[in-house]
């Protein structure tokens, strides 16, 4: 018997230790972009004689790996179009997370490969959409803090857009979690939009309207901005940023994650980007972001 081959869900699991296994797992399809994707899905199964809960959640987190497939973020380093290095890395972690959290409620035993783990186990043990966005943030972001000097490779544009996937990413949170702090006196409706099993959830964490399927970026930054449809503008210029300096903060202290707060500087976010470099984050508002402004104003939570 393979040592490190899970169970079956119908008899008893092997003794090797969950974070084991999913090093292994995720060893082996490190250079297989859609083998990762598989492995990602296959987490998502639920445990026999359980209710299918965890299915419907899956499709944000292929949604959003998806997007990266399409570009080739997460192609080979050897490949004749490589992939990136940051890219690789972070989507590793969060194979890992989600395949040893699985192996954890399966049964498999040892210490937890990272302190992230803890709350992708609460999540595969009862899923439900706020105990979603923990396990995922939480996870990628003690990644992005891992890897910052991978970020740090990357081009201005590429850089850009790493920011604004993350501070999407503690919006959409924010619309299970703190619903006045998203938006307004909007919050009845928050958590519903933000409900990672529905489909209108994508449009918070979406980019791929506005990137090309290449990497990496080339040309010019406002290029792409321009590009951005404006759905998507209007949520970021309209609504994030107005309130991104509460939302690090909030972000920080829901996932205990103290330096995240420090991503966020000047009034700028900050991931391997200089603060001082805040034009693309602070342009002149049109008409129409200012009266997203006034309709949504930022409240106290």
């Amino acid at each position: 018997m393979n040592p490190v081959r899970e169970a079956s869900d119908g008899g008893s699991p092997d003794r090797a230790p969950a974070a084991t296994i999913a090093a292994q797992r995720v060893g082996d399809v490190r250079d297989s972009p859609h083998d990762r994707l598989e492995l990602l899905t296959s987490s998502y199964a639920p445990p026999a004689g359980t209710k299918p809960l965890h299915l419907r959640y899956k499709r944000a987190a292929q949604a959003f790996m998806g997007w990266q497939l399409e570009r080739g973020l997460l192609n080979p380093l050897d490949d004749p179009r490589p992939g990136s290095p940051w890219w690789r890395a972070m989507n590793e972690r969060l194979l890992r997370d989600t395949c040893e959290s699985r192996l954890r409620v399966l049964g498999h035993p040892g210490p937890a490969s990272s302190p992230s783990v803890k709350a992708s186990v609460r999540f595969a043990a009862e899923p439900t959409p706020l105990r979603w966005y923990m396990a995922h943030n939480v996870t990628i972001v003690s990644a992005y803090l891992e890897h910052r000097d991978l970020a740090e490779q990357e081009n201005r544009v590429e850089r850009f857009f790493i920011n604004l996937v993350l501070m999407r990413l503690l919006y959409a949170h924010a619309m299970v979690a703190a619903p006045r702090l998203a938006l307004s006196w909007l919050a009845p409706v928050a958590p519903w939009l933000g409900d990672p099993r529905r489909a209108m959830t994508g449009i918070f964490l979406s980019v791929a309207r506005v990137l090309p399927n290449t990497y990496p970026l080339d040309g010019e930054l406002d290029t792409y901005i321009a590009a951005e449809h404006t759905v998507g503008r209007l949520l970021d210029l309209g609504v994030i940023v107005p309130r991104l300096g509460e939302l690090y903060r909030w972000s920080a202290d829901e996932l205990d994650i103290p330096e995240l707060a420090d991503l966020f500087r000047g009034g700028t976010p900050s991931y391997a980007w200089d603060p001082g470099d805040s034009v693309p984050w602070s342009p002149r508002p049109n008409r129409m972001v200012k009266v997203v402004r006034r309709a949504l104003p930022h409240q106290d939570r």
